[in-house]
């Protein structure tokens, strides 16, 4: 697979990376057995896959654990990226941006990924009690320590208890990276882009760009959505994120299917799915773009790590920039 050098700290990784959340978090069966989700991890590796991106909070822990039983047999195969910053309780997620809980959770998922190094340590939510600059230094140390090669920040705009999303997000997340570059250098922001989410290209993508920062693409298929593989009406479990969210009601899938009709049309032409060309379409937002495609199944992981063989046209470009733009509002 081609590969990206994204950061200050010249981090290498595939083209395509593999988000991991969708194993242990957020969606119905995310709870799978173990030995599935091992082969997928195997598989995208095999594919060409290196970045695994994940968190502490994805079970919590169970993910963290899972990849470590794959880095312990195939560490030099892949590049890890997790994330602290986020507690999980019985009813609520709450953000700790405490130097000494930064700390002891490095510690921790260095145990469970079975490694001596995190190559992304990426904060997920700023802690609206603890000055960023605070914990960003807690972090930076353990750059200095060796446990970690480099920072990236997840969105950090949002606040930990509900999503935001568009120009009020980014400008919030902006404001963060200007605070914490003072520190230490970002290497790589996760947030969501897709074709169906593209706010990021307006302020935030041009903004790490003209730093040298790394994109990480989260949700580029759209929760599932752009794969075609969703129908209106099919409903979701109560423990799948998709069954609160606004732009999964069956009105709102039956009103975005233009988006996926246009996407089947021009893999047809290329012999993909329409899957790999929207996973194309981010690719093609810039070299310092890697998009992060969430699965637990291997075909999937496997088609996904493909889509990075799928060019696009100007004809296609153009085809998918008139498109209609997705109804429904994310908040």
């Amino acid at each position: 697979m081609e590969r990206r050098t994204i950061g200050a700290a010249a981090l290498e990784v595939g083209a395509v990376g593999l988000g991991c959340m969708p194993m242990h978090w957020a969606y119905t069966g995310s709870q799978q057995r173990g030995d599935r989700s091992l082969r997928t991890v195997h598989a995208a590796l095999d594919a060409g896959t290196t970045l695994l991106d994940t968190a502490d909070m994805y079970g919590p822990f169970t993910n963290e654990l899972l990849l470590g039983r794959v880095l312990g047999q195939r560490r030099t195969d892949a590049f890890v990226s997790t994330k602290c910053g986020l507690l999980v309780g019985d009813q609520h997620i709450v953000a700790n941006g405490s130097p000494g809980y930064v700390r002891r959770a490095c510690d921790a998922s260095l145990r469970r990924l079975q490694t001596d190094v995190i190559d992304l340590y990426q904060l997920h939510r700023a802690d609206p009690e603890i000055p960023v600059e605070e914990t960003w230094g807690a972090m930076a140390e353990l750059v200095g320590a060796g446990k970690v090669r480099a920072l990236g920040l997840c969105a950090v705009g949002a606040r930990a208890s509900r999503r935001r999303s568009g120009a009020h997000l980014h400008e919030a997340t902006i404001r963060q990276l200007e605070r914490v570059q003072q520190v230490f250098p970002v290497s790589a922001v996760e947030a969501e882009l897709s074709v169906w989410s593209p706010e990021a290209l307006e302020r935030l993508l041009p903004w790490c760009e003209a730093r040298g920062i790394g994109f990480l693409a989260a949700m580029p298929l759209g929760n599932g959505f752009l794969t075609g593989t969703l129908t209106p009406g099919q409903g979701f479990e109560p423990d799948d994120l998709r069954a609160r969210h606004p732009r999964f009601t069956a009105e709102m899938m039956a009103a975005n299917q233009p988006l996926v009709a246009g996407l089947r049309r021009i893999a047809e032409r290329h012999g993909a799915t329409p899957a790999q060309v929207a996973l194309a379409w981010v690719l093609g937002r810039g070299r310092h773009v890697v998009p992060l495609p969430g699965t637990k199944r291997e075909r999937w992981a496997v088609e996904n790590a493909r889509a990075a063989e799928v060019e696009l046209t100007a004809r296609d470009l153009a085809e998918i920039a008139a498109l209609p733009p997705a109804r429904g509002s994310w908040d």
